[in-house]
């Protein structure tokens, strides 16, 4: 959540605890992952996609999942990794399958992943193992962010001070996506992530299919070039280079949604002004594997009364189902969305209607023809966080209405995936499963 035009959410993290396997990390790519081993458990397939879907082993998988932006800040100290272990069980005993979470913390403070360029705190990363192991251990799988667009956990604004105290000639924080040192600050940090061994799993993140994802960047945007054409430039080249390291995972941008000048027409559902990115020239790209948006009329429509705000919601899901279906061609999942408690006259019961609304959506999308994959809560909490809170947390044990309400939608998803798999077997002139099922959860 930041500045005006209102973005959304951001973070910061960090971690150490020298172990022998640190060792590894100075050794060459190629002999770290020959060490490496590739994980073979209950969750040994990686999430693929398949047209506009997304698939596990071939069969179609649909999810409902969270933000902990936090997680890697917290495992850093050994002590509260219990909040990290809490959230993720109370997110599995409520059917929630993906988090997305933070693998990034940088600059120079106590719980900096990256120090400065290049140099990283060992006692961080491996706080960074601790989620992906644990994760690992409730079934639940992750999306990894690489850097944060706002200064948030050093993000953007980090990278370019780092360019500009080293001697280069930096005019604006939009130099982060143009010049040729700070993106190679950028290719460090993605190459030292996706290469890591885990010290607890000694799985290389490469190889670790409880990631579902690599994330390029939390919320992009670029205010000296509204078109989008800078970004899709430095999406085009960074995508490219997380493939050229791993193939295994899926990538996606981290953009809210926003549209530029490829569809002009397009630009008048954007909530009034654009920030830099271009939608659907940017997930186009080959590299980009399914596409995200962010929803958050109660920032980006503050003032207007909750009957607009809910259209605008519904307005903006359908546009980007549309587009992602017929001219995208990829999968699509609502990677934020969320209610503030900050809001006016807000209360629990404004909070679930809009949880449910949104739910409604993704569900009755996917079940109409999929693309929608599922959608990604701002953001989950353990007891005694209250330095995290932004007014969106939700802690599932104090709010039982709203733990209701997504396990509710978790239940509908899984069952959706069963009955799309079933649909996919059927044979033809026979009513599919899908198609005669009169059950509704909405």
């Amino acid at each position: 959540m930041h500045s005006n035009p209102p973005p959304t959410m951001a973070t910061h993290i960090t971690s150490s605890h020298l172990s022998w396997v640190a060792i590894f990390l100075h050794i060459s790519l190629v002999c770290c992952l020959s060490e490496a081993r590739v994980y073979k458990g209950k969750q040994g397939y990686f999430v693929q996609t398949k047209g506009t879907n997304f698939v596990i082993h071939n069969s179609p998988f649909l999810f409902n999942g969270f933000n902990a932006y936090w997680m890697m800040n917290v495992a850093t100290d050994p002590s509260e990794r219990h909040k990290v272990s809490q959230v993720l069980q109370d997110a599995a005993n409520a059917g929630l399958s993906i988090c997305r979470t933070w693998a990034f913390a940088d600059g120079g403070n106590d719980k900096a992943l990256q120090v400065s360029p290049g140099v990283y705190d060992e006692r961080v990363f491996q706080g960074l193992d601790f989620v992906v192991a644990e994760a690992r251990k409730y079934e639940i799988r992750l999306i990894l962010s690489f850097v944060n667009n706002y200064k948030d956990f050093g993000g953007r604004p980090q990278y370019v001070e780092w360019a500009r105290n080293s001697g280069v000639h930096i005019n604006t924080n939009d130099d982060f996506y143009t010049n040729p040192i700070v993106k190679g600050y950028y290719k460090n940090h993605v190459q030292r992530v996706i290469t890591r061994i885990n010290t607890i799993t000694q799985i290389a993140y490469s190889h670790d299919p409880t990631i579902m994802a690599w994330e390029l960047i939390n919320e992009p945007r670029c205010e000296a070039d509204n078109s989008g054409r800078t970004i899709n430039a430095w999406v085009q080249e960074m995508a490219l280079f997380v493939k050229s390291l791993d193939r295994r995972h899926l990538v996606e941008i981290g953009m809210e949604g926003f549209y530029g000048d490829t569809m002009t027409k397009r630009k008048q559902i954007n909530p009034g002004y654009q920030v830099g990115t271009d939608f659907i020239r940017s997930n186009l790209i080959k590299e980009i594997d399914f596409a995200t948006i962010h929803t958050y009329p109660d920032q980006w429509l503050s003032g207007q009364s909750e009957d607009s705000q809910m259209t605008f919601m519904r307005r903006w899901m359908s546009s980007h189902y549309k587009d992602s279906r017929t001219i995208l061609k990829k999968p699509l999942v609502i990677a934020e969305f969320g209610k503030s408690t900050k809001s006016p006259d807000y209360n629990t019961t404004k909070r679930d209607s809009y949880m449910k609304a949104v739910y409604r959506k993704i569900y009755m999308e996917a079940r109409n023809g999929g693309t929608v994959g599922g959608g990604l809560v701002w953001q989950l909490l353990a007891d005694r966080m209250d330095s995290y809170g932004d007014g969106y947390e939700i802690i599932l044990s104090e709010n039982p209405s709203t733990c209701n309400i997504i396990s509710r939608q978790s239940h509908a998803m899984t069952s959706l995936s069963h009955l799309l798999k079933t649909r996919s077997q059927h044979v033809p002139g026979h009513k599919t499963l899908l198609e005669s099922s009169k059950t509704s959860y909405y």
